[in-house]
């Protein structure tokens, strides 16, 4: 009697499939795969925001570091410091615990009428020169009169505002941004104070009350 022999049946190249590991395997590495995609396009991304925030970042530092120096000036002449022995004050400032000598220097007259002076009226020898900002700031209005003569309103961080008067050839305009010592204009004469000559005529403001500007420069 022939002996049969035994087949056995060859594997199931799909039986593989059927182990309960396999499918949850397949997810994991398709998700991992995933995870790992969505990592990298938001780390690129990151980047580029990363740059264009460092670029906004560097202008806008700048800006700050601009306003807190801003802030820590004090007070410098309207003109050329060199030009301060030739400088001339013609009127002062009107200060009622001044004395006699003083306040009458801060009477200005026009058609026999007194007025009180608001600021300094400062000459070097009846002859143009360059007004210089005393203070950085913005040029909050430049006003054309030339009855009372062109002006030209600065503000400033620290809550100050100053005012040149008298000015002609004007260089700034407003919105502009100034910095301390930038030329504003040029002095000039004015049908208002003609005695004055060419002259300009120096204001500051504290929190908006006229303040003399000699308590901050020696005139």
């Amino acid at each position: 009697m022939r002996e049969e022999k035994q087949i056995k049946p060859s594997p199931n190249k799909n039986s593989w499939q059927k182990k309960p590991w396999f499918w949850p395997t397949i997810y994991a590495g398709i998700a991992v795969v995933l995870v790992g995609l969505i990592f990298s396009y938001t780390a690129l991304i990151g980047d580029d925001e990363e740059k264009e925030v460092a670029q906004n970042g560097t202008a806008s530092d700048d800006s700050t570091v601009i306003e807190t120096n801003a802030k820590t000036e004090t007070l410098k002449y309207p003109f050329d410091e060199k030009q301060l022995d030739n400088v001339k004050v013609l009127q002062d400032f009107y200060d009622v615990t001044a004395d006699e000598a003083t306040r009458e220097n801060a009477l200005l007259v026009f058609n026999q009428t007194f007025s009180t002076s608001s600021g300094v009226s400062l000459a070097v020898n009846n002859e143009p020169f360059e007004v210089l900002a005393a203070m950085s700031g913005e040029v909050k209005e430049v006003k054309l009169d030339a009855f009372t003569g062109n002006q030209i309103v600065i503000t400033h961080p620290n809550g100050m505002e100053t005012r040149y008067s008298s000015v002609t050839d004007i260089l700034v305009k407003e919105g502009d941004t100034v910095v301390q010592g930038q030329p504003l204009g040029t002095t000039t004469e004015n049908e208002w104070n003609p005695s004055a000559g060419n002259h300009l005529h120096f204001e500051v403001l504290q929190d908006g009350e006229h303040v003399n500007p000699r308590n901050f420069l020696a005139f």
